[in-house]
């Protein structure tokens, strides 16, 4: 059985049941571009970044916990989960379902440890996050919103540049068009309705500039609300896990 998902279930860490596509049809628009965020140049946080990455490869819980800090580890959108009493990897490890799904946590893992653009959290002094969202013109990407009759969740940008648009769900396909760095129109997903992490794993369908419609290969799509991991910069330890924020608003 195929279906299409709601743009929610990406924005929301994999647990939120599944919706149909939207009703409305398409229509062309003016693409909001982006300007994608710099890598860090901190030396220190470059070194910590590989470091984390092996503790990623090797699956070791007690390595990951090493790079964990211990003190004021905080879990954004837990939806109640977040336990105080247990150490901070224990948290960690929940949020991401570390070992779920053949251990996938781990490789969501080393996607963060991969990205090497970090933003300033404003709640939390001294914090950094990645991925960093890009820069966009939000009055622009507000008359989109309008213009389209959508919202923010029905949105979203490709992780590179001249990524291609195939006329199916599937490598095969013919590709119809490529997307540029600015936000795309998604429309759903294709695939089971069972998948719990269908903007990972399922192909994404879109609208593009021009109205045609088209599909996107697994994971090559971001949004504004993705989650995210956050880092502090301790005096003594050095870079360290400092906390997690759950997709969605």
């Amino acid at each position: 059985m195929r279906c299409f998902y709601s743009l929610i279930a990406l924005m929301v860490a994999g647990s939120l049941a599944a919706a149909g596509p939207s009703s409305r049809l398409p229509k062309p628009y003016s693409p909001v571009p982006i300007t994608r965020p710099p890598a860090s140049h901190d030396a220190s946080f470059v070194e910590f970044r590989a470091e984390f990455a092996a503790a990623a490869k090797s699956r070791v819980y007690a390595r990951l916990a090493a790079l964990v800090r211990k003190q004021d580890f905080f879990w954004g959108h837990d939806f109640g989960r977040f336990d105080p009493r247990k150490p901070a990897v224990d948290n960690l490890a929940l949020a991401i379902a570390l070992e779920h799904d053949n251990g996938a946590g781990w490789d969501k893992l080393a996607a963060f440890a991969a990205d090497p653009a970090v933003e300033l959290l404003d709640s939390r002094p001294g914090v950094v996050c990645a991925p960093a969202r890009p820069g966009y013109n939000g009055v622009a990407y507000a008359k989109l919103l309008d213009l389209t009759y959508t919202d923010a969740l029905e949105w979203a940008y490709p992780r590179a540049d001249a990524t291609p648009v195939h006329a199916a769900p599937e490598p095969s396909a013919a590709m119809i068009g490529t997307l540029g760095p600015a936000f795309v129109w998604l429309l759903g997903f294709a695939g089971p309705d069972s998948e719990p992490d269908p903007g990972g794993k399922l192909w994404a369908r879109i609208a593009m500039p021009d109205g045609r419609t088209g599909f996107v290969a697994p994971g090559s799509l971001m949004a504004l609300t993705a989650e995210r991991l956050c880092y502090a910069k301790d005096p003594i330890d050095g870079w360290r896990i400092a906390g997690f924020i759950a997709g969605g608003n």
